[in-house]
């Protein structure tokens, strides 16, 4: 059976930029078992490592790239390698889509791997999500969990 997993992506003590991590951990209440759910804080190595032998992986993640705060970007890594506007949006100063970039010259990209990128508002210490990012969180969980089924209907 293919493993699944989903990685959300940030510092939880920064506002915004724990956006990857509140989807999460929404989605670890949501799911079953088959599905492994991840927090991470986006250190490459350990991340490399984590998309590592999984079928599926769907990265979430702030970023901030001027946009207007709560807008979603989706990026699938199969279709070929990731924009650099994505590196450039990152709030890490190496962060997921230099991972992602890294497996796919390793060979150990998996065969599906999609990023969310959530566009931040307030990144200040000891700050909750925004409005607009908390909504935005709802909506990534909800896309995802659209996607994950659409993929069952599929191997059924």
């Amino acid at each position: 059976m293919e493993t699944v997993r989903i990685i959300g992506v940030g510092n939880p003590a920064r506002g915004d930029d724990a956006v990857g991590r509140a989807v999460a951990a929404r989605l670890r209440e949501r799911l079953d078992n088959d599905v492994e759910v991840l927090e991470h804080d986006g250190e490459v190595a350990a991340l490399l490592a984590r998309l590592e032998q999984a079928g599926t992986v769907y990265l979430v993640d702030a970023c901030s790239g001027g946009g207007a705060p709560g807008s979603i970007r989706r990026f699938d890594a199969a279709d070929g390698p990731l924009p650099q506007e994505l590196f450039a949006l990152s709030t890490h100063g190496f962060g997921p889509g230099e991972a992602v970039e890294l497996a796919r010259a390793l060979g150990t990209l998996p065969a599906r791997c999609v990023i969310y990128a959530v566009e931040g508002e307030d990144f200040e210490a000891g700050r909750q999500l925004s409005p607009a990012v908390a909504a935005a969180a709802a909506e990534v969980v909800e896309r995802i969990l659209a996607e994950l089924t659409a993929r069952e209907s599929e191997h059924a």
